[in-house]
């Protein structure tokens, strides 16, 4: 049966696409600027789990955007995030990490804008290095942020 008449390989590539991400936590938020209609601009503060890298969580602050349209979802947010990541407990690796990958997206507007974090393994200095960003389907945003997490020189970082 083809893929496209087969409702339940649609929904195991989803999971395969979807499982694999961290899910964000929203730790707390400040107001920005007042809205009468609607809820107010605000800069949200979320952690992230990485879902592979045990004792790694990861911290992001970024813009949400309020009024009419935010509240209804459909206002496109800012692409300025802030990114911190530390350990918050003893690092453990089920499995060998890739060199580079994508441990979260989150869209960002209702069709073109997604904020993206991506872990890459510094092997030299036994580090994981995390980036976030944002992208536009037809052109994204050079701002970014950057933070790196030392692993202890007793625990190797498998890479595959």
């Amino acid at each position: 049966m083809p893929l496209s008449t087969h409702p339940a390989r649609w929904a195991a590539l989803f999971c395969l696409a979807v499982c694999g991400l961290a899910r964000a936590e929203n730790i707390g938020e400040v107001d920005t600027a007042f809205k009468l209609i609607g809820p107010d601009h605000k800069i949200v503060v979320e952690a992230y789990d990485d879902p592979k890298v045990q004792g790694v969580a990861c911290f992001v602050s970024r813009a949400k955007t309020g009024g009419i349209k935010g509240g209804l979802g459909l206002a496109e947010d800012k692409a300025e995030a802030s990114i911190a990541c530390r350990q918050v407990g003893p690092i453990g690796f089920a499995k060998p990490l890739p060199h580079q990958e994508e441990v979260f997206n989150e869209r960002l507007s209702i069709v073109f804008k997604k904020l993206r974090i991506v872990r890459i393994v510094d092997s030299k200095r036994n580090a994981l290095v995390y980036l976030t960003y944002s992208d536009r389907l037809i052109d994204g945003s050079p701002k970014n942020s950057v933070t790196a997490v030392a692993v202890d020189a007793g625990t190797p970082i498998p890479l595959k």
